[in-house]
């Protein structure tokens, strides 16, 4: 048992089952014994892999897409360049890196990084030294143009789940069964804030819920509305999500959610049609992670660097490309949106 369920056990014990929510927010960032809190889960000796750490063409291109954006907006003089949950800070360095030559890019750009992990900071900080950090969303700059980035952000974020049954919603909950974490409901019972999911579910159907994403969404798109800009959100989902989605890896194999609280990262697929519901920005079409970057050159900028390598070295980077766009690996399940002012042209590679 790790310290973190001894915890969670105790607090079950003494005052019942906690929502799904309240595990993940725990099990993730929990200031003791938090997934998130206590180490670096990014590359091969942590638990998974991000596009960023697997080829510097994923920055690359998405940072000439955010200074492309930029440019059709007028090219304001002073913004905002920010991203949610930026891992060790290779996505925010390789697209500083990429856009270094775009003129009055980097004189314009004032960079923000959302972090809540002390850890990541400090490996943030070695790669993007000029960065101004927060703890959430609230604290970004509201007096200027906003540019944000958001990779695999959102899928990270709490969720409940909620099982349909004839007179209502019966909410999964997660409680003990002798000494052992479990899951469970709650009797069922009308639930007005699903009111709008009884068209398009029937009985039996299980449908999540992410309440922290709706501020987080409310406070990018209020400062984009009011100054312009752009953000983009790079995760895997779908235009809407039925089913458990929640899903847990340890040691780089995936695992029971309720196994090693605080241990293993916890995750459940974005549901963007209720991004995109929650902002009054205009939306681009749900793009698959491998179309949009074939749309942005990433098939041309693999051949330019694969001229300069041979061996192992060349296999790797070809390797990299594929994971990042074949349908079978990133290219179809990570998918892509851009909400941006209705009166802006829209951003480039979204068809």
């Amino acid at each position: 048992m790790t310290a973190l369920a001894e915890i969670l056990r105790r607090q079950i014990a003494a005052q019942g089952p906690i929502t799904v929510a309240d595990y993940m927010a725990q099990c993730l960032l929990h200031p003791r014994h938090g997934y998130y809190t206590t180490r670096d889960p990014f590359g091969m000796a942590g638990d998974f892999t991000t596009a960023p750490e697997i080829s510097q063409m994923f920055g690359e291109l998405l940072g000439l897409l955010i200074a492309q954006v930029w440019m059709d907006q007028g090219a304001p003089a002073r913004f905002t360049l920010a991203e949610l949950g930026p891992g060790r800070g290779t996505l925010m360095a390789d697209m500083l890196r990429a856009t270094a030559r775009v003129p009055g890019f980097h004189a314009g750009a004032q960079v923000h990084l959302v972090e809540a992990s002390a850890v990541l900071r400090a490996a943030q900080a070695e790669r993007v030294p000029s960065a101004r950090w927060h703890d959430g969303t609230d604290s970004l700059p509201d007096d200027q143009p906003l540019f944000l980035v958001a990779n695999e952000f959102f899928d990270a974020l709490p969720i409940r789940q909620f099982l349909r049954y004839p007179k209502g919603w019966a909410e999964r909950m997660i409680g003990l069964e002798g000494d052992r974490l479990t899951f469970g409901l709650t009797p069922p019972a009308p639930i007005a804030m699903l009111d709008h999911r009884l068209d398009s579910t029937s009985e039996g159907t299980l449908v999540e819920t992410c309440a922290p994403a709706l501020p987080i969404i409310d406070a990018i798109s209020t400062r984009i509305a009011a100054h312009g800009g752009m953000a983009l959100i790079v995760d895997y989902g779908d235009w809407g999500n039925h089913g458990d989605t929640l899903q847990a890896i340890w040691q780089q194999q995936k695992d029971d959610p309720l196994a090693h609280p605080g241990q293993a990262d916890l995750t459940a697929h974005v549901d963007f049609r209720a991004l995109a519901a929650a902002s009054p920005l205009a939306a681009t079409p749900l793009t698959a992670q491998g179309a949009l970057l074939e749309r942005l050159g990433i098939a041309q900028r693999t051949e330019a660097l694969a001229r300069n390598l041979t061996g192992a070295a060349l296999e790797s980077h070809i390797a990299a490309y594929r994971r990042l766009t074949q349908p079978s690996e990133m290219g179809q399940l990570f998918k892509a949106l851009g909400l941006y002012p209705p009166q802006a042209p829209a951003p480039p590679g979204f068809g």
